[in-house]
């Protein structure tokens, strides 16, 4: 057998060399996010570094896993595809930079590939269309059928129109067979933010996908905005978020309408699944209906339904920023009573966020998968 011989595609093996080579940099603990037994998962990078396919970089309490040219060549010889735009250039794949700004960025990729592979959507080239190909090409028909995700590596193939928006944050877009989502990754910390710059990665993604590519399935699509984060705690940061005079961190405007938040790790994933999915989330919605009345357009708060006192519902299991804080600001104002539905794991947060107006209602994640995703 050949020192550097490749595992088996379809095996998690080549998933994870696969990743590595696609994100530049896998941090470490996202390993632990993969399918597969640690000791399992152990024992492959074990290999890999045995076969110098891989190496470990260390530094600013990062630590990541690397491609070696070894690795990238044994790569490209079985499945050139999958992998030749990312080695080629002086990109963040091909060649990974130390600066721990620039690691920082490579990071926040990794980890939403990770969430969307998880969540069952494709995130590699040979396993989607090529939407986001040079703008000068002939025109091709194409259609989405799948969940897929391109990261902003990937859409800058378009043309220099990406390049030129200056401080958008977004690291790809996630595509259903009906949504379009603008994807962030805030990690562990407040991102900067820079409103015209995202009002114009809108305003492109808004020109390529529904007017130029896809016009015949996202013409009428609003884009949604969907932040992930390192866990629920973040949310309570963004919600309350305000920016300085001197510095521009996140804050809610109005950007996008709807503005969903996940946190990266199991119930976000289940989360990303369900809200993927028209149908599962149609039939969610009818479960929690359930002995309510009817949505009240014109209501003085924002609702799904209206509980039999009269009092809004808000299903909010979604997490999406923009309703809650309308939601909550609209009982405050009035001194209204009213219902927010969320998940287990979304409740503490929301809680704390919320005014005393705010009833809640909890649904069990766990329920969830064992009747959605068994």
């Amino acid at each position: 057998m050949k020192q550097n011989k490749l595992p088996g595609r379809q095996s998690k093996a080549y998933n994870i060399l696969s990743l590595i080579a696609i994100s530049g940099e896998l941090p470490k603990d996202q390993i632990n996010r993969l399918s597969g037994g640690c000791e399992y998962k152990k024992d492959i990078i074990k290999d890999f570094k045995r076969k110098k396919l891989i190496t470990t970089y260390y530094n600013d309490k990062l630590r990541g896993y690397r491609l070696t040219a070894t690795g990238k060549n044994a790569l490209l010889a079985e499945n050139r595809e999958r992998f030749e735009s990312f080695f080629a250039g002086n990109t963040e794949t091909n060649h990974p930079k130390y600066e721990i700004k620039r690691r920082l960025r490579v990071k926040s990729i990794a980890e939403t590939f990770v969430i969307m592979q998880n969540a069952d959507v494709a995130i590699y080239k040979d396993k989607k269309p090529d939407i986001f190909y040079p703008k000068d090409e002939p025109k091709r028909i194409l259609s989405v059928t799948t969940l897929v995700f391109y990261n902003s590596r990937e859409m800058k193939i378009y043309g220099a129109e990406f390049a030129q928006i200056r401080g958008a944050r977004s690291v790809g877009v996630l595509l259903t067979k009906s949504k379009i989502f603008a994807v962030y990754n805030t990690s562990g910390s407040l991102m900067k933010w820079d409103n015209r710059s995202e009002v114009k990665t809108k305003t492109l993604l808004e020109s390529i996908l529904g007017v130029e590519r896809l016009p015949y399935q996202y013409q009428k699509s609003d884009i949604q905005g969907l932040m992930l984060g390192d866990s629920m705690e973040q949310v309570y940061q963004l919600l309350t978020s305000q920016t300085g005079p001197k510095r521009k961190n996140f804050t809610l405007d109005d950007t996008y309408k709807k503005f969903i938040y996940l946190p990266n790790d199991r119930n976000g994933e289940m989360v990303l699944k369900l809200l993927c999915d028209d149908e599962k989330t149609k039939e969610l919605n009818y479960i929690l209906s359930q002995g309510l009345n009817n949505h009240k357009p014109g209501m003085f708060a924002e609702n799904d339904a209206v509980d039999e006192n009269g009092n809004a519902v808000l299903f909010a299991y979604d997490c999406d920023m923009q309703r809650i804080v309308r939601f909550n600001f609209a009982l405050e104002t009035y001194n209204r009573k009213g219902t927010l539905i969320c998940f287990d794991f979304q409740t503490d947060v929301l809680k704390r966020y919320c005014c005393d107006n705010v009833t809640f209602k909890i649904i069990n994640i766990d329920d969830l998968e064992r009747r959605f995703f068994p």
